[in-house]
């Protein structure tokens, strides 16, 4: 037991290394999310946004500079997060191969790597909420809080299955970036018409974005699209567990058969 809390351990403290050496993670950090929240306070009107909000059935009229608020800090989050992730994964790649075929267990790997994510998620989720929180204060702060984690832990095992999957590192952060924009913009009443269509609940962030809204704008507790983001960070993670162990395996065969000599008859 006590071997592998030690294995657990030295693997986790190498993953939290690999993420507090990314700088340009830590400067979008503490810089993007306040310029992002500042700029949606004081450029995006503050004109009604009016739309029926799935969470609780009612129609809600924010203004739009809050709501804009509330997509940016979740784009920011899910963009950062899943950055982060893809990085570490993109170049630890042949490292953690290299340690998996020494011997090293993939699942305290792999639970080392959600523990990075969770510290990463909750640090980088609280500081947003916390943002947001100095223009104008949500209904129910602790369930944005709750919401942006969410939504930090799918688009972080999410950037895991690309840094897993993709060969190039450009193709990782083109596909993170176009996946997370699509996802938070169509469902962001501002900029979309269709914004309460039923079209938008097979989106990756549609849960965090109905409860993110509602602990915004409304006294409901949303905690039953809490559950179905976490469905999608349980998929998300699924998909990454298959991807590490594809990238982890050993390409050579087990076993080398010995050939057969067959007696040749002489003459």
């Amino acid at each position: 037991m006590k071997r592998h809390l030690v294995l657990l351990a030295t693997a986790s403290r190498y993953e939290l290394v690999v993420h507090a050496r990314n700088r340009f993670a830590m400067f979008l950090v503490a810089a993007f999310i306040p310029t992002w929240s500042a700029v949606a306070r004081f450029v995006v009107p503050d004109t009604p946004a009016r739309f029926r909000l799935r969470a609780t059935g009612a129609i809600v009229a924010p203004h739009g500079n809050e709501l804009t608020q509330i997509t940016g800090a979740i784009n920011a989050v899910i963009l950062i997060t899943g950055f982060m992730m893809f990085a570490a994964g993109f170049a630890s790649g042949p490292f953690d191969h290299r340690l998996a075929l020494a011997g090293y267990p993939r699942t305290h790997l792999v639970l080392a790597k959600t523990a990075a994510l969770t510290v990463a998620a909750a640090l980088i989720s609280v500081y947003a909420a916390a943002v947001t929180s100095l223009s104008w204060m949500p209904c129910q702060p602790l369930l944005l809080t709750a919401a942006l984690f969410c939504a930090a832990m799918t688009y972080g095992a999410l950037g895991v299955v690309f840094g897993s999957l993709l060969h190039r590192e450009v193709e990782g952060m083109f596909a993170l970036i176009m996946t997370s924009v699509l996802d938070v913009s169509l469902q962001n009443p501002v900029v979309s018409s269709n914004a309460d269509s039923a079209a938008i609940r097979y989106l990756p962030s549609y849960g965090v974005m109905q409860s993110a809204m509602a602990a915004g704008f409304t006294s409901t507790p949303a905690l039953f699209y809490l559950a179905v983001q976490l469905a999608w960070f349980i998929a998300c993670a699924l998909i990454a567990l298959l991807a590490f162990h594809r990238r982890t395996r050993n390409s050579l065969p087990k076993h080398h058969p010995t050939p057969r000599v067959t007696a040749q008859p002489v003459g």
